[in-house]
């Protein structure tokens, strides 16, 4: 499946679950589409796909963002959260924290849907629960 291909059934679904979804597409060197979720505007979800998987991250906050003091208790509370957290892991990519799924490349829209549903929301719980670590 293409980008463009992930774009137009996204586009076709509109919403699911109560949510909506807008969908911008971003060319460059890897193709990306950033989705945004109603209620969740603020926290898009910036996907790619490849032969394998479709891949999900959306962004929480820089290296800067965080109390320098506190760093260490932010990473082990970040490694607490990560299990109960569903379809979503932290990570970070260059000096930005972040959420990520991944699905299958043969996901239906259904379960895409839900995984962009799932991330925006594990992010909103995770920003409240990480706030004290920043700045």
């Amino acid at each position: 499946m293409a980008t463009v291909d992930l774009a137009q059934r996204i586009l076709d679904i509109g919403s699911f679950d109560g949510f909506e979804f807008d969908c911008q597409p971003i060319p460059g060197e890897i193709d990306l589409l950033q989705v945004t979720v109603s209620e969740f505007e603020d926290l898009p979800v910036f996907v790619s796909v490849t032969d394998n998987q479709i891949l999900c991250i959306t962004y929480l906050f820089a290296e800067s963002d965080l109390d320098p003091s506190r760093r260490s208790d932010m990473l082990e509370e970040m490694l607490t959260l990560n299990i109960p957290m569903p379809l979503s892991s932290f990570a970070k990519i260059d000096d930005r924290y972040v959420v990520f799924g991944a699905l299958a490349i043969g996901s239906g829209i259904e379960e895409i849907c839900h995984e962009f549903i799932t991330l925006t929301e594990n992010c909103a719980e995770a920003l409240l629960a990480l706030e004290e670590y920043l700045k």
